[in-house]
């Protein structure tokens, strides 16, 4: 049983390559359909297909009506033609470059209509009426009465702001500081060690 399965395959498998062998010499076909086969039929054509140098598309709905379609690289399909044939429709270019020019016209009207009928933002509600009922309705009022310059910030005179010492008067006078300092641990810390 298997080796009669397989003559046959191969056999269908020669057909297809006699078939796709002269589709390729046919100079005035750009495209060929197959009636609706198997799915190892399929498979067998997509691959004598592939090894040709060809485009293959399978196309239908049901697994027993699922056809092949060959195409010549130099006229590959086109999105929508697959489109057309994805929906089982014959596809049409003249019906295709109006179906494009529609939608272009569409989104062209949709585009103008969007601009022309730019609002202003403004927001649907009004943030003091829906909090009101926690801030009050004169307490921002009240607060800004209230509210005074705190003197002590942002008054230091320039003077102040420059230092005009060098860098090495500047790292001498942190020198100083840290003996200083070590200076005041040791000494306390030898007067704790004689009590």
């Amino acid at each position: 049983m298997q080796e009669d399965e397989k003559k046959k395959k191969a056999e269908f498998r020669k057909r297809m390559e006699k078939e796709v062998s002269d589709f390729i010499q046919d100079s005035a076909l750009q495209k060929k359909k197959y009636a609706p086969m198997g799915k190892i039929e399929r498979s067998i054509l997509h691959d004598v297909a592939e090894v040709a140098g060809l485009t293959s598309f399978s196309f239908g709905e049901d697994e027993e009506s699922r056809y092949v379609m060959l195409f010549k690289k130099e006229f590959a399909p086109s999105d929508e033609e697959l489109e057309a044939y994805r929906k089982g429709e014959e596809w049409d270019p003249q019906k295709a470059e109006e179906k494009r020019r529609l939608k272009e016209l569409a989104a062209l009207e949709e585009e103008s209509a969007s601009r022309s009928d730019k609002r202003p933002v403004s927001p649907s509600s009004n943030y003091r009426d829906k909090y009101s009922h926690l801030i009050g309705t004169s307490a921002a009022k009240d607060a800004a009465h209230t509210l005074q310059a705190n003197r002590a910030y942002g008054c230091v005179p320039v003077a102040n702001k420059r230092d005009t010492r060098s860098i090495e008067e500047a790292m001498n006078e942190i020198r100083a500081k840290k003996r200083l300092k070590k200076d005041d641990d040791s000494g306390a810390g030898s007067s704790n060690a004689s009590l």
